[in-house]
């Protein structure tokens, strides 16, 4: 029998963009969907060469290390001709900026790589890690710090604004070498250095944003030991005497102990320890009152910076829900409409909302329909698992567990009780009870428009009295008022604390 052979679907209109990091540590490859607001990575490999290791003795990137980075280039020169990622962009940082044979290397892997590849300085890797934040966490305030295997990068930000960064000598591999191995001479290493750094001072009371893979790794192990529901490292967040006492407590730890803890790396065994004692000694002398976890630094800072001016004011987050809606809705134009529609309950004096509550509300109205391909009894479950758990940035876990939320109540329906427990403790009871409220705007919305647009602008939505809310329709779509209608208007009524009454008006 003959086989039919399947039709072959369009593929997506990706335009990869190829990123290399070729850092004291690792050698990484991150290709991203396109140079967007909101890039989200399509393939992400990392090989760990150990450029940096015994630079700081001997002043060379050693033969072997160097053979593992440009076999790894060549690699990811085959693999981005493979993705069609035409647009690479590659950086060195620490180890060759300061290797004597650093020149000769940047030689070889530029050859092996086929593109050219741009050795940042210290002040130059500081500002885009600073960027790749800003990217992430628009609103950032504090300092961000970028620790690599050689160095670490210190930077100011406050209203999307960057100051001049700081490089310190203080990456794991750098301090292994420097202090022998010896925990009590890198404490000491690590504690003159900071005894007069001036950007520390500006730390107090202010947030910390730590940025690369040793931080990650102990925001991981926080995360384990406190049982934490949403795996997302991106804007985790650890008080200051958690962070101290974590960070603490993994300094005093050797390489072996750390590679038996199944939260770590093992490839990060030998320099967990360091980095965990350069962060407590950090948050002991700048005193900031919290961390922050960003996944976004140097390689998310590098797309940003190549953006148009205009692009970069976007919001992240919204640019985000915006592509999902594109991706999984049945018409984005119908969200747009959504958001608007929406906007008539938050507009009179008793029922003000913050610009955040707005932002995360039009979130929400774009991400409402993504569900719908799914299993009927499965919308709510997989809506919450899937915005829960999304790449997307520009949101603290509390907002987004609230998009999550008003999406599983708008297939559960506002009043459900089976939203997952572990999650909703994490909020307070005003956000359940605003994304219960949220959910059903978009049920009456859906019941009424048939998720098409050109429907919801014809139909009213308002608070006229403070005991009533009116759904007021021309009595050209009369005939669309029903059972469905008349219930999804009700438990909206019934959430917003008033009585519902409908209004027919003439064309």
């Amino acid at each position: 029998m003959k086989r039919k052979k399947l039709a072959r679907a369009e593929p997506p209109k990706y335009q990869p963009v190829g990123i290399v990091d070729i850092g004291s540590n690792s050698v990484r490859l991150v290709v991203y969907d396109g140079p967007n607001r909101a890039p989200a990575p399509i393939f992400n490999e990392k090989i760990a060469c150990g450029l940096g290791r015994g630079l700081a003795l001997t002043g060379r990137l050693s033969d072997d290390a160097t053979q593992r980075a440009v076999k790894a280039l060549r690699r990811f020169r085959l693999l981005c001709e493979q993705m069609g990622a035409e647009k690479i962009y590659a950086v060195a940082t620490a180890a060759a900026r300061d290797a004597e044979n650093g020149p000769n290397f940047i030689e070889m892997a530029t050859e092996a790589l086929g593109h050219r590849i741009n050795v940042l300085s210290g002040k130059k890797e500081a500002e885009l890690a600073a960027r790749g934040v800003l990217s992430g966490i628009p609103d950032a305030d504090g300092i961000v710090g970028d620790l690599g295997g050689g160095s670490l990068e210190l930077v100011e930000v406050k209203d999307g604004e960057i100051t001049d960064g700081v490089t310190v000598p203080l990456g794991p591999l750098r301090l292994m070498d420097l202090s022998g191995n010896s925990m009590e001479k890198a404490r000491k290493i690590v504690d003159d250095t900071f005894a007069d750094l001036p950007i520390l001072q500006r730390q107090k009371g202010r947030s910390f944003y730590s940025v690369g893979g040793t931080w990650r790794n102990l925001a991981k192990l926080h995360m384990a030991q406190t049982n934490y529901p949403l795996q997302v490292l991106h804007h985790y967040r650890m008080t200051r005497p958690a962070a101290r006492s974590l960070a603490s407590l993994v300094s005093g730890l050797s390489a072996d102990t750390v590679r038996e803890i199944p939260a770590i790396q093992k490839t990060r065994a030998d320099t967990l320890p360091y980095g965990a004692l350069v962060l407590d000694r950090m948050l002991k002398k700048g005193k900031a009152k919290d961390v922050i976890v960003s996944a976004f630094g140097l390689r998310e800072g590098l797309i940003f910076s190549k953006l148009e001016k205009n692009k970069r004011k976007r919001d992240p987050l919204i640019v985000a829900c915006i592509d999902f809606a594109r991706r999984y809705a049945r018409s984005v134009e119908h969200e747009y409409e959504l958001c608007d529609w929406t906007d008539q309950l938050f507009g009179g004096p008793t029922d003000k909302e913050t610009p955040e509550e707005q932002r995360l509300r039009y979130a929400a109205c774009f991400l409402a329909d993504i569900g719908w391909r799914t299993h009927p009894n499965y919308r709510g479950e997989r809506s919450v698992s899937l915005i829960s758990q999304a790449s997307f940035v520009g949101v603290d876990h509390p907002g987004r567990i609230f998009l999550a939320f008003t999406v599983f109540f708008r297939y559960e329906g506002p009043l459900s009780d089976s939203a997952p427990q572990d999650l909703m403790r994490m909020v307070d009871d005003d956000v359940i009870a605003r994304a219960r409220l949220i959910s059903a705007a978009q049920r009456l919305a859906y019941v009424m428009s048939g998720a098409m647009p050109g429907m919801l602008p014809r139909i009213g939505l308002s608070m006229e009295t403070p005991k009533a809310l009116t759904l007021t329709v021309p009595k050209s779509l009369e005939p669309l008022l029903g059972e469905r209608v008349e219930r999804a208007f009700s438990e909206l009524a019934l959430l917003a604390g008033r009585a519902p009454l409908t209004k027919i008006v003439d064309d």
